[in-house]
């Protein structure tokens, strides 16, 4: 299993959207946690679901 990435491109405007939600240092993400981005420019939020990895 992975880790969600540190940072992805903001839908809204195209910049840079960072992790701003962490887990637990021993833990690694299960199906339906959510973690939170934010745009370093528009300042948009976004939330985003795990869903588990295709085989």
């Amino acid at each position: 299993m992975s880790l969600p990435p540190e940072s992805i491109v903001c839908v809204e405007c195209g910049a840079t959207a960072h992790l701003i939600s962490f887990l637990p240092v021993d833990e690694l993400p299960e199906p339906g946690t959510a973690f939170a981005y934010r745009c370093s420019d528009c300042m948009d939020r976004f939330d985003m679901v795990w869903e588990e990895e295709p085989e």
